[in-house]
This record gives C-alpha cells, sequence and structure tokens, in this order.
C-alpha cells in the first residue's frame, strides 16, 4: 500500500513539475490561442545566452517529503523506528524533492537586445528554437507575454 502510494505521489511531482516549459517564440499558453496579438517590427541589435533558474515553489518539497514519509514509515517493526523512518524519509525527500524541482525546471535561453522601428532598444528572453541571429529582421509580438519571431514578411 505504501508503496503504492509513493510511487504515485512521485509520479505526480514529476508530470507536474515538467509540465513547466520555457518560454518560446513558437511555443503558446492554451489562454493565448483566439486572443489578439499585437506586433511590431524590428531587428536583433545582440544575443546571448543566459542561465534560467529553476522554481521554488515548494512543490518538490512537499511532494518528496511525503513520498520520503511515507517511504521511511515502512522501515522496522516498531511504532517507534516507524516514526523515526516517517521523520527521516520525510526530511530527506523534502531536500531531494526541492532538488529535482530546481532542476526539472531550470535550464538555458537567450537575452535578445531588440532595436524596434519605432521606439527604444529592450531586451526579451525566451528560448532561441528558431535560431535567431543578430542583424536579422523579426516580429515583436505581445499578447501579455512579448516573443520574437523571425520577419518572413515582404519589406
Amino acid at each position: 500500500m505504501y508503496k503504492n502510494s509513493t510511487v504515485f505521489v512521485l509520479m505526480t511531482l514529476l508530470l507536474g513539475i515538467s509540465g513547466c516549459s520555457m518560454h518560446s517564440g513558437s511555443t503558446y499558453e492554451r489562454s493565448e490561442m483566439g486572443s489578439p496579438q499585437y506586433f511590431k517590427k524590428g531587428v536583433i541589435l545582440s544575443i546571448r545566452e543566459v542561465e534560467i533558474k529553476g522554481t521554488e515553489s515548494g512543490t518538490g518539497a512537499v511532494v518528496g517529503a511525503t513520498a520520503g514519509g511515507l517511504a521511511g514509515s515502512t522501515l522496522g517493526g516498531g511504532t517507534a523506528t516507524r516514526a523515526l523512518g516517517a521523520v527521516g524519509g520525510a526530511v530527506i525527500g523534502g531536500l531531494l524533492g526541492h532538488a529535482t524541482e530546481d532542476l526539472i525546471t531550470s535550464g538555458t535561453a537567450s537575452e535578445f537586445i531588440i532595436q524596434p522601428d519605432k521606439g527604444e532598444p529592450y531586451a526579451v528572453v525566451q528560448v532561441n528554437d528558431e535560431e535567431l541571429k543578430a542583424g536579422e529582421r523579426v516580429l515583436i509580438m505581445d499578447s501579455g507575454n512579448v516573443r520574437i519571431v523571425r520577419d518572413q514578411s515582404q519589406q
């Protein structure tokens, strides 16, 4: 029983955290479908790789502590031994869950310095899945989240 519960809790953690994706020029949230998007044109001045820090929502720690506590409570035969196993398992599971959440949700992205045709330059951070390069023309799209994509329109 405890083993099945532990497996279920760990799978829930992995599925929940792995659903977190990096901001991309070609990946949209379901809520953005059908929403108006405003855009302007510009050019990429520079690009640099940046590290994205993982989330620290506490979900990984909570799920890890729960799974560790359940697993630890199955150790030993006496009530005191099981209680100590549950506490130790919860502490270790919480630490491992926190580290797992950070590992799954961290990564690398690109910081683009964009010069719009009209206005001041600014930075956009997203995954460079289109392999954009400095000097390329881009569409700067805004639907609440700003993203850039290669400008394939006629000038």
